[in-house]
This record gives structure tokens, C-alpha cells and sequence, in this order.
């Protein structure tokens, strides 16, 4: 059985730009959120719409909901890191990894030191 991530968009982004830091988590199972996707379907719209609807089509499956509980936990998370620039989609992925036991797969350096975290340039 292959590992399981919590894809942030920047990890999406990095994957789909084939960044090979990356290579070793395109095997892995992914989990991302209905936000993530909007984030990274946004970027790709700006440069090729075709490609954004391959994208949206491809990884929309890989999407998890949450509860209000996740909600409160990532506002907490956002309120307790107000001197870092953390998304709101990133605290509700950060907060669903935490969740479901599994790391949460970045490059952002907001979180490059926090615990449950893969932080991947």
C-alpha cells in the first residue's frame, strides 16, 4: 500500500510542473480539498484553460469534505499563526492531515518547520 499525503496547491502545482522533488510522491494516494482544487484550477486558468479542465477532471475525486470541527481547528490555527501568511485552504488541509493521521505535503515556508508536515522545495 502507497503512502497518503494531504496535497496543498502548492504541492498540486509543483507536481503538475514536474518539479522532480516531487517524483517520489506522484505513487503516493492524495487527498486534497474542493478549495486546493479551486486555487490550482485558478492558477491554470490564467495560462491554459484546456488544461486547467484536464485538471479539474482528473483530480476532483481526490477530494475529501469537512466538518464545522475542521473549520474550528484551522481558524484556531490561523488565529494562533497570525504573524505567518497562512491561507485559509491551507489551515482546512493542514487541520484535515492532523485529522486523518497523515502529513500534509507543502513547499509553502509558512509551514516548513511545523509538526506533520512534508516540506518539499
Amino acid at each position: 500500500m502507497s503512502d497518503v499525503y494531504f496535497f496543498d496547491s502548492y504541492a498540486v502545482i509543483e507536481v503538475l510542473r514536474g518539479n522532480k522533488n516531487y517524483a517520489k510522491y506522484l505513487e503516493a494516494d492524495i487527498i486534497t480539498t474542493q478549495l486546493t482544487l479551486f486555487e490550482v484550477y485558478y492558477a491554470l486558468l490564467k495560462h491554459d484553460v484546456d488544461h486547467a479542465e484536464k485538471f479539474i477532471k482528473r483530480y476532483e475525486d481526490y477530494t475529501v469534505s469537512y466538518t464545522s470541527e475542521i473549520i474550528r481547528s484551522a481558524a484556531r490555527l490561523k488565529f494562533t499563526n497570525k504573524k505567518k501568511n497562512l491561507s485559509m485552504t491551507d489551515c482546512i488541509g493542514y487541520a484535515l492531515a492532523l485529522d486523518y493521521g497523515i502529513k500534509f505535503l507543502t513547499g509553502d515556508k509558512e509551514f516548513k518547520d511545523m509538526k506533520n508536515v512534508e516540506y518539499v522545495k
